[in-house]
């Protein structure tokens, strides 16, 4: 007997085998006709009536059938009248049904393939068939189908007790709020006004993480690549970048080689035009990288989110900003859930946060939907103050590793000529206020702002106190 008769018998008879392989099998998988559309029948019976079909009501259903040729339903009536069950053992038939599901998603990605590179396929093109052939092989049965609370107590106490697997920062206080780095399978945003340094933070850290030993892949939309990795070689090989152009060759290369020697990480930026690619774009680039250069990232950073395309909306008349950045998003994020990845991004200020000293969620431009998505949001804040210091004020927004209101507002130093952001004496930190009034934006609050940044200015300065030259 063939597999695909015992896998049809035992879905009319065996209803505990039939919930538990039907959720994987696929009316593609059979290539003979009649078995085809039988199968189809019995899915649609269990599908509409919560229960596994009898021979009598299959053959019941089948005469209802008006659009099957004669010779092709004379078939279907004598293959089930021929049906019959003989207890299997119940592990060795769900192997083999799993072997056969595998085998045949196999088979029909390869010949889909070919059609693809042969231009039969009018809908698909030949950047999907990594993605096809990827998913073919992905094909198995998973056992887990959801948390059993009271069953399942142990295996959660294992989890609390277990140390999460993170991207760490090379800034303390960056690793203090997300308790270590940031975890795989969440999507993290930077919100900032021009030119504060959302591309100079990302590069830092990209450059870090590399520093470290992990893979990372650069995705710009904005900057050309060789303007990322300009900034990049000028925060790891300790050159201005104004000082890059004419550098000698012979020093830079041994820089280079320098750095090689410290790190096996790898760091590959690739350029989009701007609004031209989205999730999917990413998926293949992800895709290719692996079968052509073995390259796995461990994480990913997109510069930046508003300049991605949706590969679910088509931004039009129909579609208002809110909606279409909520998806870009949704895609990201399940995109970093589905390759188990951290993806970092940025996003702009709205024109009420630029000039905000102290922007909240509310300050987000083009679509409130997107600080609702993300896992981790903080905002880069800087001032002429700070920039005569050179720090950025960070601020979290939004953070699900831990509790946002333990150091809300913190600083780190910023060397703009070398793009590269560094850890500042504690002393630094203590003038920075955690909890501030709700009224920011009121007159009160306004005052409030001013008295307290002419304070920390006078400490941070070393001067007496000179807010009465403001009163006078």
């Amino acid at each position: 007997m063939r597999i695909e008769q015992t896998i049809l018998s035992n879905l009319i008879y065996d209803e505990s085998y039939a919930r538990r392989v039907l959720p994987f099998l696929k009316d593609d998988y059979f290539q003979d006709q009649t078995e085809k559309i039988l199968f189809s029948e019995i899915d649609n019976f269990i599908d509409k009536y919560n229960g596994i079909p009898t021979k009598e009501t299959l053959l019941i259903e089948l005469n209802k059938k008006e659009n099957i040729p004669e010779q092709i339903f004379k078939n279907l009536i004598e293959y089930v009248e021929q049906i019959t069950f003989e207890k299997k053992d119940s592990t060795w038939l769900i192997d083999n049904t799993e072997q056969f599901c595998q085998e045949r998603a196999v088979y029909n990605a390869i010949m889909e393939s070919i059609s693809i590179i042969e231009g039969r396929s009018q809908n698909k093109e030949k950047g999907g068939i990594p993605t096809i052939l990827a998913d073919a092989l992905g094909v198995s049965f998973d056992d887990h189908i959801g948390h059993d609370f009271l069953l399942d107590a142990e295996e959660r106490f294992e989890f609390y007790n277990k140390k999460e697997d993170r991207i760490p920062f090379d800034l303390d206080y960056f690793n203090t709020i997300t308790k270590g780095g940031l975890p795989r399978k969440t999507l993290n945003v930077f919100i900032a006004g021009t030119g504060v340094g959302k591309t100079l933070a990302m590069c830092h850290m990209a450059a870090a993480n590399m520093l470290n030993g992990q893979n990372v892949l650069y995705i710009t939309l904005e900057m050309a690549e060789e303007r990322i990795a300009e900034r990049v070689d000028s925060n790891l090989l300790n050159i201005p970048v104004n000082e890059l152009e004419g550098f000698p060759k012979k020093i830079y290369d041994d820089k280079i080689n320098k750095l090689r020697k410290k790190t096996s990480g790898k760091l590959i930026v690739k350029e989009f035009p701007t609004a031209t690619v989205g999730s999917n774009h990413f998926r293949h680039l992800l895709n290719e990288l692996s079968l052509k250069k073995n390259f796995q990232p461990d994480i990913v950073y997109i510069d930046y989110i508003n300049l991605c395309t949706s590969s679910r909306l088509k931004y039009g008349s129909n579609v208002n900003s809110y909606s279409y950045i909520k998806a870009v998003a949704e895609e990201l994020r399940g995109l970093a859930v589905e390759k188990n990845i951290p993806i970092v991004s940025a996003t702009q200020l709205n024109r009420t946060g630029f000039t905000n000293s102290d922007p909240g969620l509310e300050d987000t431009s083009e679509s409130f939907a997107l600080p609702a998505t993300v896992d981790f949001m903080c905002a880069l804040i800087s001032t002429e103050e700070m920039e005569q210091l050179g720090q950025i004020m960070i601020k979290q927004l939004k953070n699900r590793y831990g509790d946002p209101t333990q150091n809300r507002r913190f600083v780190v130093g910023v060397d703009r000529a070398k793009m590269r952001l560094y850890n500042v004496e504690q002393s630094a930190q203590s003038d920075i206020v955690d909890y501030r009034p709700v009224m920011d934006k009121s007159d009160f609050g306004e005052r409030y702002d001013e008295e307290e940044n002419m304070k920390w200015m006078t400490k941070k300065a070393g001067r007496k106190d000179f807010s009465k030259l403001f009163n006078s």
